[in-house]
């Protein structure tokens, strides 16, 4: 697949978004002759983000998507020229020219996956030069959107299944590619839309929007549309001049809540007018510009009855300060109030006792946000609250909590002999060889852990007793599993796409179920039982001798 000849090539990673070590690198292993030495590499990451005990895999697309596109140009050798040492053997250039990924062959965890230290979310083989360049892009594309997605599979927790999430954080993103990936991530984490419209157009992701405060601030009151009419939703009858018949409802209005018609803002009834007259059957209200009860709400309401009179219906209202909880408990109480039925009255009307008959309005999504967090999210989600939809930004696209997840990407093989890094630091040791993963099942088909064993071992089968090696055990233990997973699937092979990747919302579905699957234990957020991820016999024989400084 050519850059050029893909939509999302815009998206993807460039050759040279890259660390200059991995140049230099590139240069040692040319010198010595070792540039096309078969190596294997894993990227992983060692701890669960934000104090939980799972992520989730993403990125995975847009990694395919580099790596078939995956060429230096000549703008880029030139570069690296520049920055290399002058006496740097031309030849080398010329090898650069040449490079693809041809001859990489990628073994992943499907986008949306559960994922957990030290499961390889990618595994990465092919000639050792190619390789090692693709470290830093990789770990990129990978990291910060498994990030996202594992942030926003909490939020999506926090709320609950019935709650609708809006991601607004493109403004609060760290750039335009980290709002990108924010807006793609927290959508496969469980969002229900975002407002990014490239997000959009690229990714497709849906998009939502309505209004913001300078629209209505815009309005004096004072200004009169081109065209005030707006004709029935059933397409018969005369335009009613949609204003006019906003101003006879706000008296009703009023009256029913006891205020004076002076005091809603004539500035703001009029951003409502003509938004409404823009978007009759998608109207919504924005209401604390200038007060929530004083203004925002009568003109709403007038605005949204006046529609209902010519058969259109509002759709929502939405709040951005104060006690959002306790707002949207108020205004569902009046939207019900004005929605009662009293028998033997025709619609529309005001019944003597100050009630509408407009069944609808009692429905009307109620949207809130203002910088909500885990802890505002969780209070906004409580049984009762009336919040429908939920915009959140900043809390999801700058993973506050933990801005990084840590990802790295290790050397495991080389010339089909295990390689493992030893170190002072014992969680920075690796883990050697090639290897194969699985994911094993209890009889309810939760997962009970993760299995990691060299890659020419037999495939564990169900209900097969297993003796394994918990981390950091003195003796292995053993488990039988009522199904066993494979975890790691061909993506890439020789450079050829092995199957077509599942889309967005595809991998989107597939983070939830693997949630739902997931005990309530592991699941939680707060203290959760650790997942355990365990070595085969055999692996942990192969630690222990390369520990001894043996040979395998």
């Amino acid at each position: 697949m050519a850059a050029e000849q893909d939509p999302e090539a815009r998206a993807a990673a460039r050759p040279l978004l890259t660390d200059l070590y991995q140049a230099t690198m590139a240069l040692g292993y040319w010198r010595a002759g070792r540039a096309r030495d078969a190596a294997e590499f894993e990227l992983f990451f060692r701890r669960c983000p934000f104090g939980g005990a799972f992520a989730l895999a993403a990125g995975l697309r847009d990694c395919v998507r580099f790596l078939r596109a995956f060429r230096l140009r000549d703008a880029d050798v030139q570069f690296l020229a520049s920055v290399l040492p002058p006496d740097t053997d031309p030849a080398f250039f010329e090898h650069l020219r040449a490079l693809d990924c041809s001859e990489v062959t990628v073994r992943a965890l499907p986008e949306g996956s559960l994922a957990f230290p030290g499961v390889p979310l990618l595994q990465v083989s092919g000639p050792l030069l190619v390789v090692q360049l693709l470290e830093t892009p990789l770990l990129c594309l990978v990291s910060y959107a498994s990030l996202v997605a594992t942030n926003a599979a909490r939020l999506r927790l926090i709320a609950g299944p019935e709650k609708r999430l809006l991601e607004m954080g493109l403004r609060r993103a760290q750039g335009p590619d980290g709002g990108l990936t924010a807006s793609t991530y927290s959508y496969l984490g469980g969002f229900d839309s975002s407002s990014n419209v490239l997000a959009g157009q690229l990714r497709g992701v849906p998009v939502a929007g309505t209004l913001a405060h300078s629209f209505v601030t815009s309005f004096s009151g004072s200004e009169v549309p081109p065209d005030p009419m707006l004709a029935p939703a059933a397409g018969e009858g005369p335009g009613v001049d949609l204003a006019a018949k906003a101003q006879v409802w706000l008296e009703q209005v009023c009256a029913h809540l006891g205020l004076g018609v002076q005091e809603p803002h004539p500035g703001e009834r009029a951003a409502f007018v003509a938004y409404a007259l823009a978007f009759p059957r998608a109207f919504q209200g924005l209401l604390d510009t200038y007060s929530v009860w004083r203004s925002g709400l009568p003109n709403f309401l007038a605005v949204a009855l006046a529609l209902g009179e010519l058969g259109y219906r509002a759709v929502g209202v939405r709040l951005d300060s104060g006690d959002l909880l306790q707002q949207a408990q108020e205004i569902r109480k009046v939207f019900r109030a004005a929605a009662a039925q009293p028998e033997g009255w025709p619609p529309p009307f005001l019944h003597p006792r100050g009630r509408f008959q407009v069944p609808w309005l009692e429905s009307v999504l109620i949207v809130v946000s203002n910088n909500i967090d885990e802890e505002a999210l969780a209070r906004l989600a409580q049984e009762g609250s009336e919040v429908n939809v939920i915009g959140i930004g900043t809390s999801v696209v700058t993973c506050p909590q933990q801005p990084s997840l840590g990802g790295v990407y290790k050397l495991v093989a080389v010339g089909g002999q295990p390689r493992m890094k030893l170190t002072e630091d014992p969680e920075k040791q690796t883990l050697p060889g090639s290897k194969a993963a699985f994911r094993l099942l209890g009889s309810d088909g939760s997962p009970l852990m993760d299995m990691l064993q060299l890659a020419e071992e037999p495939v564990p089968q169900a209900g097969q007793e297993l003796r394994v090696w918990p981390p950091g055990a003195q003796e292995p233990c053993t488990v039988r599993p009522a199904q066993v997973e494979p975890l790691l699937r061909l993506c890439l092979q020789q450079g050829q796409l092995c199957e077509p990747l599942p889309s967005l919302a595809e991998s989107r579905a597939l983070a939830q179920l693997s949630l739902s699957r997931l005990s309530p234990e592991h699941r939680r957020l707060r203290s959760p039982a650790q997942y355990q991820v365990v070595l085969s016999e055999r692996l942990q024989a192969l630690v222990n001798s390369l520990c001894a400084g043996q040979s395998p």
